[in-house]
């Protein structure tokens, strides 16, 4: 029986790892349970699953929690520190890290240097830290096994696989909802549209990074330290109908893929039993009915959060973080209707201008330069014009 943690237990990403444990009782058991403010879900996802330790990130809801769960023992700790109490607690054989966002950092550094197997939802934690995580994870011996479909599909590809046999890491990109737009439309758009996904049901922060395909950078930057690939083996090809999640390609020129429903049970299930597979996880395909899949370049003059991201790896250091954090900032405003989608990658890039470089050797040196990039685009995101009233 294996032991879960669960950050983010209330998200998408948490409520289909849920789906996963219910559906195999028998092989796991959910310890511990951390969410931010969604205590009507929580309470019941505590009294489904039982575990043994419950974080709270917003501690001014905790006395109508514990009211809602006043026959239950379960332990429940809140304030900055209570995610990390779980990501570390001693029984947890495996944490699934799905905070969205900066903020599942520092729980998933905990994890790691308690040294869990990961099950790595969050992408910032690798874009933000990517070399600390990753050299703290080999001294601990921590395994990270990616939960993102596009990861998930390459951690698959790559099993057995030599190093040097590989050429390329291609990333597919569903294109989210303003494949095809225009520059002129795209200024227009508003954070109702921008939500719209044509693929997959996720929180306001994933899906606008999907409309900006800024979520398809972090993507890169993520893969670079998971699978230690340069910037430039890395490539990003869009598929609309997102069947195919990922493929690599060998030195020879032949290409293997990943293919599956879009259905995040598929990953996650396969982070949970690596190597073995459970059985009857999503809906197999149907080939005949999928008549064809398609491929296109990403659009990067209309779109170009890809190339922030490339810019930000090649940089190195603490850039990424600044980057993440403008981001984070960024859609912020723009769902404030502050500053207009075009406004986001613009404001992402005013801000990473601004910085002049440093190593990201420390968490101290990371979550310090998060918080001077949100300043700076706070202040910043003032000055822009547009925005949408």
């Amino acid at each position: 029986m294996m032991q879960i943690a669960l950050l983010g237990s209330t998200g998408s990403i948490g409520a289909s790892t849920l789906d996963v444990v219910r559906k195999f009782p028998d092989r796991y058991r959910i310890c511990g349970l951390s969410a931010g403010s969604n205590i009507e879900l929580l309470a019941a996802q505590v009294r489904e699953f039982q575990p043994r330790l419950v974080a709270l990130s917003n501690g001014a809801v905790i006395g109508r929690l514990r009211e809602l769960l006043s026959s239950h023992r379960t332990e429940i700790h809140t304030g900055p520190e209570a995610a990390s109490i779980i990501a570390a607690m001693d029984e947890a054989d495996m944490v699934v890290a799905a905070i969205a966002g900066s903020a599942g950092l520092v729980p998933t550094y905990s994890a790691v240097k308690a040294g869990k197997t990961i099950a790595l939802a969050n992408k910032e934690t690798l874009v933000m830290a990517g070399s600390l995580i990753t050299q703290t994870a080999s001294a601990k011996r921590c395994r990270i096994i990616p939960v993102d479909s596009e990861h998930s599909a390459i951690f698959q590809l790559l099993e057995g696989r030599r190093t040097q046999d590989i050429s390329r890491l291609i990333l597919t990109a569903s294109g989210g909802p303003f494949r095809g737009c225009d520059p002129e439309r795209l200024s227009r758009v508003t954070p109702e549209q921008a939500l719209n996904h044509p693929r997959w049901k996720m929180g306001r922060k994933v899906t606008t990074d999907s409309a900006t395909m800024m979520n398809k950078g972090l993507e890169i930057i993520e893969a670079h330290w998971l699978f230690g690939m340069p910037p430039a083996q890395i490539h990003v090809i869009v598929h609309p109908e997102s069947i195919v999640h990922s493929m690599i390609e060998f030195v020879d020129g032949t290409v293997l893929a990943q293919l599956s429903r879009p259905d995040m049970r598929a990953p996650i299930a396969y982070a949970l039993s690596a190597p073995e597979r459970l059985q009857n996880v999503v809906a197999p395909l149907d080939f005949a009915a999928l008549g064809s899949l398609q491929f296109f370049a990403p659009d990067k003059a209309a779109f170009p959060a890809i190339d922030l991201a490339y810019r930000a790896l090649e940089e190195g250091g603490l850039m990424p973080a600044v980057m993440n954090a403008a981001n984070e900032v960024a859609v912020e405003k723009f769902h404030e209707r502050l500053i207009g989608f075009t406004g986001i990658a613009q404001l992402i890039e005013t801000v990473m201008e601004k910085f002049t470089g440093g190593p990201a050797d420390t968490m101290a040196a990371v979550l310090e330069v998060d918080l001077w990039a949100r300043r700076v685009a706070e202040a910043a995101a003032k000055k822009f014009t547009g925005g949408m009233n």
